[in-house]
């Protein structure tokens, strides 16, 4: 049976670069592999552009292929004997690459950026209006100050592991039939660190970082909300390897306040005034949260009428000026009277033109426990 053409074999032209050999090689790897493949021919074709690609990838035999094609006398290619393989030029990482999706494994040496931390602060109703300056207390993680992090005892310092040769990994290699296989791991003397610690430190045990709390100035801008993040950079885990340090985010809480509620930039209350203010006006006295304001309340003021104390609320987070505080009126009735007070409302009744009889009321609260019986 003729051999096809190496170039048909891997569907690439005869101009085709190195870099389109080899993309067009691991494409038809993937699809053939007898792993992922279960066809009864999916191994003769996988060995078949196995062998095109060793000839194709490597310059000498791919000058001489494009010469005498199959019939090459220097029999540099042919037999798909034990060659480059896998070996030559796709290691283990390529293969894992290619079945599982994943690229090569990471340096377990290189520098890694530190973990972030999160912080809950809960602050009073008016640290939050206008901003305080607050000392956080952070428990997390820090370099060891006495082997400053190599976690070697001091006087002493890591050694290079003699496994791996300082790598962090080992290579197995394994002859399959379908060449050298290099399977790279991480080295078990030195768990990928690449070095060994003979003395470990007491301090930190040999890891090189130990658990301290620390205290963080954090200042708390006015106008801030319920929920929101402060970021403190650089205050989170320390780094690995060199890396950078993680940042602080501190989520706010904020203790709700016995009187004044928040909308927005606004302040809101609730406050009482007699009937006698309401009917006929008045200049009452309003608490802030920086101190009192006078309001005006005008003659025949319903209850539930908000009026609005411009500049008296929130400082706006991302802008100029304040909210304002908004004052819903509720008016009192009173509860307890005397007879004269209770003759003095009658009076004004009448003179409203209301005339309020004491048997009639009865009479008609009478008939409604009657409907409600349904007598």
């Amino acid at each position: 049976m003729s051999k096809r053409d190496f170039y048909e074999v891997l569907g690439v032209g005869r101009n085709a670069s190195d870099d389109e050999i080899r993309k067009a090689y691991r494409k038809l790897a993937r699809k053939y592999h007898p792993d992922v493949n279960k066809d009864t021919d999916a191994e003769q074709k996988f060995k078949e552009v196995k062998e095109a690609y060793e000839v194709l990838s490597d310059p000498q035999k791919k000058a001489n292929y494009d010469r005498f094609g199959h019939a090459d006398p220097t029999g540099g290619f042919g037999g798909g004997g034990g060659g480059a393989g896998f070996d030559a030029d796709f290691g283990f990482g390529d293969i894992f690459d290619m079945f599982f999706g994943g690229g090569r494994r990471n340096n377990p040496n290189a520098p890694r950026q530190g973990a972030d931390l999160e912080y809950r602060l809960q602050i009073e109703f008016k640290d939050a209006v206008y901003g305080k300056t607050v000392d956080v207390v952070i428990p997390r993680t820090e370099t060891c100050d006495q082997c400053h992090g190599s976690g070697a005892k001091p006087g002493t310092k890591p050694e290079t592991c003699s496994v791996c040769q300082g790598s962090g990994q080992t290579e197995v290699v394994q002859n399959t039939p379908f060449g050298r296989v290099v399977n790279r791991r991480i080295c078990h003397a030195c768990n990928g660190t690449g070095q060994l610690i003979r003395e470990k430190c007491t301090n930190c045990s040999g890891q090189g970082q130990v658990k301290k709390k620390k205290k963080i100035n954090v200042k708390i801008p006015a106008g801030i909300h319920e929920g929101a993040q402060l970021r403190v950079s650089g205050e989170g885990e320390p780094g690995v390897n060199g890396g950078p340090p993680g940042d602080l985010y501190i989520t706010i809480y904020v203790k709700p306040h016995e009187f004044f509620t928040r909308d927005g930039d606004d302040l809101t209350c609730e406050l009482p005034i007699t009937f006698g203010q309401a009917a006929l006006g008045d200049e009452v006295i309003v608490p802030t949260l920086n101190g009192r304001a006078r309001l005006k309340v005008p003659a025949g003021t319903q209850t539930g009428t908000e009026f609005r104390l411009q500049g008296k609320g929130v400082p706006r987070l991302r802008g100029y000026g304040e909210g304002d505080l908004r004052v819903k009126v509720r008016v009192v009735t009173p509860t307890k009277l005397t007879e004269e007070q209770k003759e003095a409302l009658r009076k004004f009744s009448r003179l409203c033109g209301e005339y309020i009889n004491q048997e009639q009321s009865n009479n008609f609260f009478d008939k409604m426990k009657q409907a409600f019986r349904g007598e």
